[in-house]
C-alpha cells in the first residue's frame, strides 16, 4: 500500500519546479492529486505517467482559491493535504528604492496566499478527520543576505504563521510544517531574465553558473534538485510525521550551518585572524 492511497492533496504553484516535483511524488506515492497554478502546465512536463490533475488557481484571488477549494471538495469529498508552494522571487528592490505596490504584491503572493489557502482548507480538513499543511518558506527567512528584502520578510511571516496555526489546529488533529530550502535550481533565479528580456540563453546560462559553483556556498558539493524539496514535504505530510507540527526542516546543503571556513578545508581564515585558533581540523 502507497503512503497516500485515498488521501487528496492540493500543491499550490504546481506547474514547475517545486510545485512540479511534489506534485508527481504524491501521485507516484497513491494521491489523488490537484496541481493549482496561474501558468500553464509546460508541453511534455506530464510525461512521466503519474496522475495530476492539472487546474488554473491564482492564489492572490480569493475567488480562485475558494473556488478550486469547493471543487476538489465536491469532486473528491474531501482535502486531506495542502502544499503552499505557489511563489516567485517578488519586487528585488531595497527598502530605499521599492515602490509599496512592489511590496503589497509580494505579500500577497508570499504570505497572504498561505493564510487563504489555509483558511479555506481548514474546514474540509476538520471534516475529513484531520490533515497535513506544508509550508514553503525559505533559508531567506532565516538570515540576511539570502534573498530580497520584500521576499524574506515575506518568508519569515510565513514561518511564524506555521507556528501559530500549528498551535491553533492541533485540536483538529491538522498539523502544520515548513521546509526552507536553499539553492535549489528551480528557475526562480533565471525565470526574469527569460520572461522580462525573453532571454532563454542567459536563463540556461545563470542555471547553469549556480549547479557549477553550489560547492563554493554550501558543504553539499552539488545544487538542490526540486525533488529534494519534494521529499522533505511529503514526509511532513505523512504518518511518519504524525508526531510533528509547527516546525521547519531545513533542506539546503548544509547552506545555513556556518561560514564557509567552518566547512571549506580550502578555505581557511589568516594566520593572523583572532579566530584562527579555533578553525575545524
Amino acid at each position: 500500500m502507497a503512503r497516500f492511497d485515498g488521501k487528496v492533496v492540493l500543491v499550490t504553484g504546481g506547474a514547475s519546479g517545486i510545485g512540479l516535483a511534489t506534485a508527481r511524488g504524491f501521485a507516484r506515492d497513491g494521491a489523488a492529486v490537484i496541481a493549482g497554478d496561474i501558468a500553464e502546465l509546460r508541453s511534455g512536463e506530464g510525461a512521466d505517467g503519474t496522475a495530476v490533475e492539472h487546474v488554473r488557481l491564482d492564489v492572490t484571488s480569493d475567488d480562485s482559491f475558494e473556488s478550486v477549494v469547493d471543487a476538489i471538495v465536491s469532486r473528491h469529498g474531501r482535502l486531506d493535504v495542502l502544499i503552499n508552494n505557489a511563489g516567485a522571487g517578488g519586487t528585488p528592490l531595497a527598502i530605499g528604492e521599492m515602490e509599496m505596490a512592489g511590496w503589497d504584491a509580494t505579500m500577497a503572493l508570499l504570505l497572504r496566499s498561505v493564510a487563504l489557502g489555509t483558511r479555506l482548507s481548514v474546514p474540509a480538513m476538520i471534516a475529513a478527520g484531520g490533515g497535513a499543511i506544508v509550508n514553503v518558506a525559505s533559508v531567506a527567512a532565516l538570515s540576511a543576505g539570502y534573498g530580497p528584502i520584500a521576499y524574506s520578510v515575506a518568508k519569515a511571516g510565513v514561518l511564524h504563521m506555521t507556528k501559530l496555526t500549528a498551535a491553533q489546529l492541533a485540536r483538529h488533529d491538522i498539523r502544520v510544517n515548513a521546509v526552507c530550502p536553499g539553492l535549489i535550481l528551480t528557475g526562480i533565479f533565471s525565470s526574469g531574465v527569460r520572461s522580462n528580456h525573453n532571454d532563454h540563453s542567459l536563463g540556461d546560462k545563470i542555471d547553469a553558473y549556480m549547479a557549477k559553483t553550489a560547492h563554493l556556498a554550501q558543504p553539499l558539493a552539488r545544487a538542490g534538485r526540486p525533488e529534494d524539496v519534494a521529499e522533505a514535504m511529503m514526509f511532513l505530510a505523512s504518518d511518519a510525521a504524525r508526531f510533528v507540527t509547527g516546525t521547519h526542516m531545513l533542506v539546503d546543503g548544509g547552506l545555513m550551518v556556518g561560514s564557509r571556513p567552518s566547512w571549506d578545508p580550502e578555505h581557511r581564515r589568516p594566520a593572523d585572524h583572532p579566530l584562527a585558533e579555533f578553525e575545524p581540523l
